[in-house]
């Protein structure tokens, strides 16, 4: 599993401090994608197992969050750093472009954002928007929280 880039984000969780992973090798390819260059699976970086432990000890105690920016195709792989981040005693994200995601992955997540990109409907921060985020337990969408008064 390659990844592209890691952030530490504000917004893509609302009230968490997010290290964020973008994934490489998405096979969606939206129509209007901003990052077309993730759709290579061989862009980026290998996220190898000592990176993420190092980069999760890093920020332990400033991010209380894993997103995963895509990576779904990448089951195993995911579960495993999912795993990871909850027994670190962070809460886990995963973005996605799909509607839904392989059921095996469901128990590792905190939050799930779903849905691909469609211009014409805006994203999570858009009262039309075709996209979804999700708290896992709970089932509840919590789209409201991306929307500004």
């Amino acid at each position: 599993m390659n990844y592209s880039d890691m952030k530490i984000v504000l917004q893509e969780i609302p009230g968490e401090i997010t290290i964020c992973f973008t994934i490489t090798g998405c096979k969606i390819n939206c129509k209007g994608c901003h990052s077309p260059f993730l759709w290579k699976k061989e862009n980026g970086r290998k996220l190898s197992q000592e990176t993420y432990l190092n980069i999760l000890n890093r920020y332990k105690g400033f991010a209380g969050s894993i997103l995963f920016m895509g990576g779904e195709w990448h089951k195993k792989e995911l579960i495993k750093y999912l795993r990871i981040a909850k027994n670190l005693g962070y809460k886990t994200c995963l973005y996605t472009g799909l509607n839904d995601v392989h059921r095996d992955i469901l128990p590792e997540l905190t939050w799930l954002k779903t849905g691909p990109w469609l211009e014409e409907q805006g994203g999570l921060d858009s009262k039309t928007t075709n996209q979804k985020f999700i708290d896992v337990k709970t089932k509840q969408t919590l789209n409201h929280l991306f929307i500004k008064n």
